[in-house]
C-alpha cells in the first residue's frame, strides 16, 4: 500500500479545542504542519469575560500555547480589515436590506478558504486544515467532493457549502471522518496535554461580543421608528428599526393587543423601503418554493432539474426538494411546504451525504391556496 503523501499544511487555530485537536491530528498523521491564528477583530477583548466569540486576545494566546504543545511553528495573521469588509460590513448591509445573513458561511467563503487559502498556496502550503466537522472525499475521477461528517450530530457541512472543488482540493478536516462526542474530543485534547481541553465553546456571532445582535445593528444603522402592520395593513404597534427583525421571529414584537383568535403572531415580511414589519399567523410562514442567487457548486453544477434534499439552517433538518440551476439563479421547490424561510439565509443541497452546492435565498413563494 502506498503511504499517503506528506503535505505542507496550514492549520487555522482559533484558540478552541476543535481546531487544536485537528492540528494535532494533522501533525500526528505525518504532515508538515504550521499553526496560524487569524486576528479578525479590530478591537479584540483581552479576556473572554463578556466576549462570546473566538476573536479575543486570550484566544490567540490559547492557540499559541496549543501549537507549542503540539510542537509546530505558529504565527498570527492580521486579516481584520478583510474580515470587516467581507463579513461584518456584508452582515450589516444584508440586515439593512431586510435580509437575514449567515456570517459563518461568508467567513468560510471569503476568509478561511479565500484570503487564508490564497495566502497559504502562495507560500507553498498544500492545504488548509480547520476543526470543522465535515469530510472531503476523492471521487473516482480524481475530483473532490464535500460530504457530511461521520457524526451527523456535529456535522458542519452546511456552513461549508460555499466551497468549490478547487477549494476542496486544498481543504483538510481531520475531525470529520470519525464518530466522536465532544466529550471524547475534549478527552483527546487532555491526553495530548492541550490546555484548551476544558475551554468553553464559542457561540453566537463571533464579532458580536455580548450576543446582542439588535444592539449591534442599532449602533451601526441607528434607530428609526416604524410601523408594525398586520396582513391587511392595519397598524398594530411600532418598532425602532426594521433591521432588528427577521422572518419567523415571534418574541420582542411589541404589539399592543393579541390577535383576534388569540394565537401568536410572527414576522412575515420586512420592508426596509418604508421601514415596516408585517406580522401574521404561523401558517402564513409556509413556503412552497424559493429562488436563490449566487449559487456555489461543490463540484460540477447540475445540468438540469434533479431531486435532492435541502437544508435551510445550520442545525436544521433536511427536506426533499426538486432543484434546478437557471442562469445565475437556483430554483428550489419543496415536496411539502416549509416554514419561516428568510431571504438572505443559505439553502444547501445534498445528494445523500454529498453537498451539491448552495445559494443565497432571494425570494420565496407561498403555497397556492386549495380551492374550496
Amino acid at each position: 500500500m502506498t503511504a499517503a503523501p506528506r503535505l505542507r499544511v496550514l492549520a487555522a487555530m482559533s484558540g478552541g479545542v476543535d481546531s487544536a485537536v485537528a492540528a494535532a491530528r494533522a501533525a500526528e498523521a505525518g504532515h508538515d504542519v504550521t499553526g496560524v491564528h487569524l486576528a479578525l477583530s479590530e478591537n479584540p477583548k483581552s479576556f473572554r469575560t463578556g466576549a462570546r466569540g473566538c476573536c479575543t486576545l486570550e484566544d490567540s494566546r490559547d492557540a499559541r500555547r496549543a501549537a507549542d504543545v503540539i510542537g509546530i511553528p505558529f504565527y498570527v495573521w492580521d486579516l481584520a480589515e478583510r474580515f470587516r469588509q467581507d463579513v461584518v460590513a456584508d452582515f450589516v448591509a444584508e440586515y439593512q436590506a431586510g435580509r437575514t445573513p449567515n456570517p459563518c458561511l461568508r467567513c468560510n467563503e471569503k476568509i478561511k478558504f479565500a484570503a487564508l487559502l490564497d495566502k497559504a498556496l502562495a507560500l507553498g502550503f498544500d492545504a488548509v486544515c480547520t476543526g470543522h466537522y465535515a469530510t472531503v472525499v476523492r471521487a473516482e475521477d480524481g475530483s473532490r467532493e464535500l460530504h457530511r461528517a461521520a457524526d451527523l450530530a456535529k456535522d458542519q457541512s452546511y456552513v461549508l457549502g460555499v466551497l468549490d472543488e478547487q477549494q476542496l482540493a486544498h481543504a483538510m478536516f481531520p475531525l470529520g471522518d470519525t464518530v466522536t462526542t465532544k466529550g471524547e474530543i475534549r478527552a483527546e485534547a487532555e491526553r495530548r496535554g492541550l490546555a484548551v481541553a476544558k475551554k468553553p465553546d464559542s457561540h453566537d456571532i463571533c464579532f458580536i461580543a455580548d450576543g446582542d445582535t439588535q444592539g449591534f445593528l442599532a449602533g451601526r444603522l441607528g434607530r428609526a421608528e416604524g410601523d408594525i402592520l398586520d396582513e391587511q395593513g392595519e397598524k398594530l404597534g411600532t418598532h425602532d428599526g426594521a433591521h432588528g427583525y427577521t422572518v419567523g421571529q415571534r418574541k420582542g414584537l411589541r404589539i399592543g393587543r393579541p390577535a383576534p383568535d388569540g394565537k401568536p403572531r410572527y414576522v412575515l415580511d420586512i420592508s426596509p423601503v418604508n421601514n415596516t414589519v408585517t406580522v401574521g399567523p404561523a401558517e402564513a410562514l409556509d413556503i412552497a418554493a424559493l429562488t436563490a442567487i449566487r449559487p456555489r457548486w461543490c463540484g460540477t453544477p447540475p445540468s438540469g432539474p434533479g431531486s435532492y434534499t435541502a437544508q435551510l439552517r445550520a442545525h436544521g433538518e433536511e427536506t426533499p426538494v426538486t432543484a434546478e440551476p437557471v442562469g445565475d439563479e437556483l430554483r428550489v421547490r419543496f415536496e411539502q411546504p416549509v416554514r419561516a424561510v428568510a431571504p438572505g439565509q443559505a439553502v444547501v443541497l445534498y445528494d445523500g451525504s454529498r453537498v451539491v452546492g448552495s445559494g443565497t435565498i432571494a425570494t420565496t413563494e407561498r403555497p397556492v391556496p386549495a380551492e374550496r
